[in-house]
């Protein structure tokens, strides 16, 4: 398995929506999310960044996130089946555009349903940062960016002013 090129903001292609992964794909997608461990790995070790990624990314369209924050997780179709109405604003980062942030919305609580690589089901709630990052990585599955998402046009700033932001 080997680290793929991100796609990068500007590619059309990350707008694109993502097919749904069937029971019996599970053993063929095994390469995919080693790949997007791989990924995750190797642009942790540039930007000293990234807790997740969204098989889009990679080029694979399919409905797979892969999250790594105290432990490996892979969520095949996950999807939003509740949101809070309280929402938090939050500067957001994305491995398609690693030197740009934006300012965006999210849902402070999220529920998620989804299926593991045993194909189980699994329904999860997540708060604040999980809530975020997972929110984030199912647009990606949608066709979505972080920059469809910002707040308005002063929304936007370089990483390397984020000591700056508010």
């Amino acid at each position: 398995m080997t680290a793929r090129d991100i796609l990068l903001l500007g590619n059309p292609r990350l707008y694109d929506s993502s097919a749904p992964v069937m029971e019996d794909e599970l053993d063929s997608l095994e390469p995919i999310i080693h790949d997007l461990h791989d990924t995750l790995m190797e642009f942790r070790s540039e930007w000293d960044a990234g807790r997740a990624i969204a098989a889009p990314q990679i080029g694979e369209f399919k409905r797979i996130v892969y999250v790594n924050i105290d432990e490996p997780a892979v969520l095949l179709n996950p999807e939003i089946v509740a949101r809070s109405k309280e929402m938090i604003e939050l500067w957001d980062d994305c491995m398609s555009f690693p030197h740009l942030l934006v300012k965006v919305k999210r849902h402070r609580r999220i529920t998620v349903e989804y299926h593991d690589r045993a194909w189980k089901r699994i329904r999860a709630e997540y708060t604040d940062d999980e809530s975020e990052l997972l929110q984030h990585e199912i647009d990606h599955l949608n066709g979505f960016l972080a920059t469809q998402r910002a707040i308005d046009s002063k929304s936007f700033a370089l990483r390397s002013q984020r000591d700056l932001l508010k």
